[in-house]
């Protein structure tokens, strides 16, 4: 892989300055040094779209439409703050058979990769606490690799504090049944986000990614004895 993609410290720093100057009308006079930073960050998502669509399918086609909109919808919250004071772009994996997500999230100390199922829905959540039931020792298995273990530590996402209904609270895999969101995460450092080498850093993390990505494409795309549901 060419690494010669390369995010400036430029583009954390200005994040931060937005951070503290939240309004329009600093934003708009500083919106030429905006539209630099984007650029810089819109050629990174673009570098890495562009590697990983030699081993994924994505629906995404430009780093341009991967990165997230600055601007925040304000209509239905509290914080009326405009803007973002974060980088943030995903990636999204291509046709039925294939789940989960690609996300990324660029800030000056709470820099991060992330992907995997923030809300499923109900019969997704079924599906996959029928599949913990039946076998949960092929996830487990996933979970405990040492790829997997060295890039996100552990599975995270909000859990049930009891057992759901249906379970038994002394199921043996009862820890991950309990689990209502199913997310990996991988932070960085401001000097790792920096560094030559983070484009390639990146690329390695959404590839460890993708044990746990096609469990659960398998799991989503079958019913509870293997057959097709597409």
């Amino acid at each position: 892989m060419e690494n010669k993609i390369i995010i400036p410290k430029s583009s954390l720093d200005f994040l931060q300055r937005l951070k503290e100057n939240n309004n329009k009308p600093w934003f708009e006079a500083n919106k030429p040094q905006y539209l630099i930073e984007l650029n810089h960050i819109e050629n990174f998502a673009g570098a890495l779209l562009k590697e990983l669509s030699k081993t994924d399918v994505l629906e995404n086609t430009s780093g341009k439409k991967s990165v997230y909109r600055i601007y925040r919808d304000i209509r239905f919250s509290k914080d009326k703050t405009p803007f973002k004071h974060f980088w943030g772009g995903s990636y999204t994996r291509a046709t039925a058979a294939r789940r989960g997500g690609y996300y990324f999230h660029l800030e000056k100390g709470n820099s991060f990769f992330a992907g995997g199922f923030w809300g499923p829905n109900a019969a997704d959540l079924k599906r996959i606490r029928s599949e913990f039931d039946h076998d949960s020792e092929t996830f487990q298995e996933i979970l405990n690799s040492k790829s997997f273990v060295e890039t996100f530590g552990t599975l995270q996402g909000e859990q049930l504090k009891t057992a759901p209904k249906g379970f038994d609270i002394n199921h043996k895999a009862i820890d991950l049944l309990r689990f209502k969101q199913f997310l990996i995460i991988k932070r960085f450092t401001d000097d790792e986000v920096l560094s030559p080498l983070f484009l390639e850093q990146a690329l390695q993390t959404c590839l460890n990614m993708r044990p746990f990505f096609d469990y659960m494409s398998e799991v989503l795309t079958t019913d509870i004895n293997g057959a097709s549901v597409l």
